[in-house]
Parts: C-alpha cells; structure tokens; sequence
C-alpha cells in the first residue's frame, strides 16, 4: 500500500471544504465553539461508525449500492438544502434555541452526506482491504481515519473561532456565503 497517498487522500477529502465542514463554520460563528464542538462529536462518532460499517458490509453494500444511491441523494441534498436555508436565517444577535449545534445533528448529517458516504465507501477498499484483511489492520485503518477526521472538523472549528470577529462584523454576508457554498454542494450531488 502506498501510505502517502493514503494519508493524502485522507487529508484532502476531511479538510476540504464539504456539508460538514461549512456547517462547522457557521455553527461556530453563529452559535460559539462550545456547540460547534458538540456538533463536531457527533459527526467524528458518525464518521467513525460509517467507516467500521463500511469495513464490514463493504460487499454487500457495494452491491446494493447502485439501488440506494438516488434516495441517498434526494435524502442528502434536501438536507444540505434545508441546513443551507437554516444558516441563511440564522442572526446571531437573537438568542434563541438552535437544533444545528448539537452532537445529534452532527451525528445525523454524516449519514446524510454525500461527501462522507463516498469517502466512506472507497477508501477502505481502495487503500486498505486489498493490502490488509485481519480485523486488527482494519481497525487501526478505521482509527486512523477517524482521527484524521476530527482533526479536520477541529481545525474548522478553530477556523471559525480566529475569524469569529471578522465574521461577526460581516455576519449576514458570511451567513448568505455560507449558505451559498452548501446549496452548491446540494446541487453538486445532481451534477
């Protein structure tokens, strides 16, 4: 296996920016790094459990893959769309109760992410499975992508609270940017 590209490939597609990712940023500008770190637990404990489901059921899925990619896709971009509409409303001068910045939305929106699903479903086989099979190897695998993930959901984070003034003082157009950048990710799933 070559490692480098491994790691490479892992590090370009977590800190990139995706669904994730820009929710991340609006949550923590919006709503402080306190709910931006719950989101980001549930979304590492999402995309750790998707990684181990795919090591698991990769041939099955594999499989039945074609036959639930569609409703996976309406599922997903209607979820970007709705999120997209949520931080475009969000005004983060008004207290109010916020659902985006919990460990359960983080949760969710990795099962609902396209980005993630595909990541998911090609990196194991792609850089794991054909160069190691015992359960041992696997799991390190899983592990350590998983890491790489929280590493990258926490530099977003960050991101968010270095920038939290700039972002503040340009709030609804860093609201609409970003609301932008995940309706284009809705509508990328089609494309």
């Amino acid at each position: 296996m070559n490692f480098t590209s491994f790691l490479l490939y892992c590090f370009v597609i977590t800190f990139t920016p995706g669904p994730t990712n820009i929710v991340i940023l609006s949550t923590t500008h919006n709503l402080g790094t306190k709910k931006a770190m719950n989101y980001t637990y549930g979304a590492t404990i999402a995309f750790g459990l998707q990684l181990a489901l795919s090591a698991l059921l990769n041939a099955a899925l594999l499989a039945i893959i074609p036959r639930i990619l569609i409703v996976m896709q309406i599922l997903g971009s209607a979820y970007m769309l709705y999120l997209a509409y949520q931080i475009y409303r969000m005004d983060a001068s008004k207290s109010s109760i916020q659902q985006t910045g919990t460990f359960m939305s983080g949760f969710l929106m990795q099962f609902l992410n396209p980005k993630v699903i595909v990541f998911t479903m090609t990196v194991l086989p792609s850089f794991i499975l054909p160069h190691y099979i015992s359960a041992s190897a696997v799991t390190v695998s899983v592990i350590i992508i998983t890491i790489i993930g929280f590493m990258a959901f926490t530099t977003w984070v960050l991101f968010g609270t270095v920038f939290k003034s700039m972002l503040s003082k340009y709030n609804k157009a860093a609201n609409v940017l970003m609301a932008l950048f995940l309706a284009y990710s809705a509508v990328m799933l089609w494309m």
